[in-house]
């Protein structure tokens, strides 16, 4: 009996201690990531720095070169909207396979001129121990630029070992470290290795890369590795520009001149002239001028330039914004005629209050035109999908609730001159031509029209004695229409357009 409560008592301590046991493991299981926590966040910063924690991240394939890159798919076909030309049926079909076969060639040589590694896409992975600069980092070619915002952020270890490689330049370091073994400096791949992450960050804030090529303006991927962690950033390599800034004096004859093209009608250009000079008696006033008979108009403030007959609507246009000086030009038709409500300076404070605006249209007899642009690239071989929308339209102006964005306006407007010129009117179009000079700027020229700048139309006369033949250019014939149709296919690189 004795040896029977002897072994109970035993049992019941055994009992007792082993639930102890199991508290005490429940509390260091809470206790301790709390313990954790408070030494991670709330250690003095160098020993942050030394010891730095990250979650594990999900490492990356050894075979991968540049895994963190991404290709983005082709484009794929385009949908042409219902009521599109196609226009290959508009290449004669004796024609078509040289030609697509010579489009196809210079599409690639425009994506040469237009492309670099800097449209790859990059795909940052999560959870990375790798700090590195993703944005902004911009060198001027053959030139040395040290490499912002390296650094290593991981566990602790016994040695830290990274390297970087670039393809258009040479890593070097700016003072060799106590600390720190360096191997490839002076070439496209540096590999650094330390046994404190201290020493190594102080280190890597002194890489520095040199491009070896002269580009004016393209790109460099560089990757930096940490075992089996790499990240890809860009180094954009680029020739800055200088400035090219126009003095805009004290009035508005200094910021504005007015251009527009002529043929045939003088009478409507004489009368356009006296409007002007009812409103505006100093302003600059430059005229294209093809028509047949050239006939001499004088004044003050006038340039007047002569070109072989019947060059047509953009050549002429060509000529006067090329001979522009001011900051802006205000191109008018040649039969407008300006009232009370031409009021260049309310365009002008539009353009000056958003500089980025290229172009700025008005209304014409309360007519305010404008159009959009929807472009799909669609693929190589059959090209883009064009749709001219009417009346599209999109976000207003901030401040200028009657104005907003389009792409494309009236052929009453105001322009930023070197913008105007960069992109240019293809005098291959010579009557049937206005829209395609949007076209040609989208994606460069950013567009927008107001309602509250007007400018009228003179009424039709049957005074002007070259009426009969002015209508005979003025009216395109089916030729005219064909060859549009066909330089979109071309030069365009277009499968379809739409006129909606």
């Amino acid at each position: 009996m004795k040896w029977d409560g002897m072994r109970r008592d035993g049992m019941t301590w055994s009992v007792e201690i082993t639930r102890t046991l199991q508290r005490a493991a429940v509390v260091c299981v809470i206790i301790l990531p709390i313990l954790y926590l408070v030494i991670v966040y709330y250690r003095p910063e160098e020993l942050r720095r030394e010891v730095p924690t990250i979650q594990k991240s999900r490492p990356l394939p050894h075979n991968s070169s540049l895994s963190p890159q991404s290709h983005l798919p082709p484009p794929g076909p385009c949908t042409c909207p219902g009521g599109s030309v196609l226009l290959k049926d508009h290449i004669p079909k004796d024609q078509y396979e040289k030609v697509a076969k010579r489009r196809a060639k210079e599409l690639q040589q425009h994506k040469a001129r237009t492309t670099s590694v800097l449209s790859r896409l990059l795909i940052a992975l999560p959870n990375s121990p790798l700090q590195y600069p993703i944005q902004g980092f911009t060198v001027r070619p053959l030139t040395t630029t040290p490499i912002p915002g390296l650094a290593l952020h991981a566990e602790q270890r016994s040695s830290y070992k990274v390297s970087l490689n670039v393809s258009k330049g040479v890593l070097t370091m700016e003072n060799l470290a106590e600390g720190v073994k360096v191997q490839g400096g002076g070439g496209t791949r540096l590999i650094m290795e330390s046994s404190s992450l201290v020493i190594l960050n102080d280190a890597l804030a002194k890489v520095i890369y040199t491009s070896t090529i002269y580009h004016i303006h393209t790109g460099d991927l560089a990757s930096f590795q940490f075992e089996n962690h790499e990240a890809v950033f860009p180094i954009t390599i680029k020739q800055p520009q200088l400035p090219v800034l126009h003095d805009m004096g004290t009035d508005i004859n200094s910021h504005v001149t007015i251009a527009t093209k002529t043929f045939l009608r003088y009478p409507q250009l004489k009368v356009l002239l006296s409007s002007i000079r009812s409103f505006y008696s100093n302003i600059e006033v430059i005229i294209a001028d093809d028509s047949f008979e050239p006939e001499h108009i004088t004044g003050e403030h006038i340039r007047q330039y002569f070109m072989p007959p019947a060059q047509g609507w953009f050549a002429g246009r060509n000529l006067a914004v090329s001979q522009v000086t001011t900051k802006y030009f205000l191109w008018v038709d040649d039969d407008f005629l300006f009232t009370e409500n031409t009021k260049i300076e309310k365009l002008v404070e539009v353009m000056e209050a958003i500089p980025e605006l290229d172009v700025l249209g008005g209304t014409v007899q309360g007519n305010q035109f404008y159009f959009s642009l929807l472009y799909e690239e669609g693929e190589e071989t059959e090209g883009g999908c064009l749709y001219r929308k009417s009346q599209g339209k999109f976000q207003s102006l901030p401040g200028y609730p009657k104005c907003f964005l389009a792409s494309g306006v009236v052929n009453f407007f105001l322009a930023r001159t070197d913008a105007i010129q960069r992109v240019g009117f293809d005098p291959k179009l010579q009557r049937v031509a206005h829209s395609e000079f949007f076209m040609d700027g989208l994606g460069s020229l950013l567009v927008a029209t107001c309602d509250h700048v007007s400018i009228d139309h003179q009424p039709k006369t049957g005074n002007n004695k070259d009426n009969g033949r002015y209508a005979s250019f003025r009216n395109p014939g089916n030729n005219d229409v064909e060859f549009k149709l066909q330089l979109h296919f071309f030069k365009n690189h277009l499968k379809c357009i739409k006129y909606g």
